[in-house]
């Protein structure tokens, strides 16, 4: 009766309360031709232990022991062990929404804790509470931006994760605003004149990721003089949060929607993932989501409370500025545990360790196939082309337990016999000269390359 509360006792009691015998004089109103007297025909219950071990038998085949080379807005990284451990404890696991303060001081101070370090880190003045991913926080972002402007189209990078740019299309057409899309460069970043002449009177935003969907880091002060000269907003993306314990932060955009995953939240087949929205301080009307501030009681004692956020975000809905009106408490906390287990100091050795192994990784791939969009600076992904389907490399690499790159085109035609590949602190020199060596094989033994090799040493 584990999962049973109510026992035999407990049924007679309420059966009694309200006055009748059994359950069956409780649907006695429903014709006896739909009722079921018999048993679900259902197969037999599994026991609790044979459901722990199926899933432990279902875990094996996902890929224990297996080097993974994937990123694409979702980064294999380390987990400190004190993440699960505090997170885990009831007080956290079990509260709900925050709004009684006397009651919810220590999750209200970790989400000020959390907004606090996100504003510095991103170089907003302020951050929100979370959003749910950075799908939607990118979506909410140019949402945002068309109530501060008055205006309501946006101009959108190619290069940004093609799924955060389905979730803002799913999002922009029940908005009726118009989205433009702007190609990218050779060297991967968005294409500078084509955005100057994208951008007109009624773009509300601008909308890019830095590093981009290939890994490569866009210029985005010239980005945002683009934008800015046309009174238009520019909303920075950003997918990989580990990239910002090396890179400059955005601190000329006005908006910045960050996916936080990298930082101790795992894989997950997806989620629950930690989105983030931070921006200006003279922003802050129109963010959606919470917002945990700092006071003081009468007795002069500090705490923490919900603030600036309209009653009709709670309640009536139809004129709220966003269907967000929570946040992924315990995912964000997730987050905050991270950032103050690494430090500022932390961070940067993380990123430059994730730095070297890419430039490690690309340098060999670019011996044997060719490295794409090689003369952008970038984070820790990169794109290969070779001249074998990526799909086909992939399974050979599936049989030394390795997951290669992500084939591309699927979301670039163009780029067809091109993969993004990424690499983090876990990745090992080891899995990186073994993907390299399969790699190669398939690039020796096509005529083509092997055509383009005799010319390039001829030339």
């Amino acid at each position: 009766m584990r999962y049973l509360p109510k026992s035999p006792a407990d049924r007679t009691a309420m059966l009694q309360a309200i006055g009748i015998r059994s359950v069956d004089d409780l649907f006695a109103p429903i014709p006896a031709g739909f009722r079921l007297t018999r048993d679900l025909a259902i197969p037999r219950q599994m026991a609790e232990s044979e459901i722990v071990d199926w899933f432990k038998q279902r875990a094996k085949e996902n890929g224990e022991g297996y080097a993974s080379f994937l990123g694409a807005g979702a980064y294999f990284h380390y987990r400190p062990v004190v993440i699960d451990a505090l997170v885990q404890r009831g007080e956290f696991l079990t509260s709900y929404t925050p709004y009684q303060a006397e009651f919810a001081q220590g999750t209200l101070q970790a989400i000020f804790e959390f907004q606090t370090m996100i504003a510095e880190l991103t170089g907003m003045d302020l951050a929100n509470a979370s959003m749910y991913d950075g799908s939607t926080g990118a979506a909410e972002a140019v949402m945002m931006a068309c109530r501060i402007t008055g205006r309501h189209s946006a101009v959108v990078a190619r290069s940004l994760h093609p799924e955060y740019r389905e979730v803002l299309d799913t999002y922009a057409t029940h908005q009726a605003i118009p989205v433009k899309t702007v190609k990218f460069a050779e060297s991967g970043q968005i294409d500078l004149k084509e955005l100057e002449q994208a951008v007109g009177d009624d773009t509300a935003c601008v909308l890019i990721q830095s590093p981009n969907f290939f890994g490569t880091i866009e210029d985005v002060e010239a980005i945002a003089e683009i934008a800015h000269k046309h009174g238009a907003l520019l909303i920075v993306s950003i997918a990989e949060a580990a990239s910002l314990g090396i890179i400059e932060p955005p601190r000329t955009a006005d908006i910045v929607a960050m996916e936080a995953q990298s930082f101790g939240v795992p894989l997950g087949f997806g989620g629950p993932y930690c989105g983030v929205l931070a921006t200006k301080e003279k922003f802050v009307r129109q963010m959606p989501g919470r917002l945990a501030g700092q006071t003081v009681d009468k007795n002069g004692k500090r705490g923490f409370v919900l603030t600036l956020a309209t009653r009709e975000q709670h309640i009536r809905r139809e004129k709220a500025t966003s269907n967000i009106c929570t946040n992924q408490a315990l995912v964000a906390l997730m987050v905050n545990i991270f950032m103050t287990v690494y430090g500022k100091i932390g961070l940067r050795e993380l990123a430059k360790q994730n730095l070297a192994k890419t430039a490690y990784a690309a340098g060999q791939f670019g011996k044997h196939a060719k490295v794409l969009f090689a003369g952008a600076p970038r984070f820790n992904e990169f794109v290969v082309e070779s001249s074998e389907d990526p799909y086909a490399i992939n399974s050979r690499l599936l049989g030394h337990k390795i997951v290669g790159g992500l084939p591309l085109k699927k979301f670039y035609p163009e780029l067809k016999n091109a993969a993004l590949w990424c690499c983090t602190e876990l990745t090992t020199r080891s899995m990186i000269d073994t993907a390299v060596g399969l790699v190669a094989e398939s690039e020796r033994s096509d005529p083509s390359m092997k055509e383009t090799e005799e010319h390039e040493v001829v030339r």
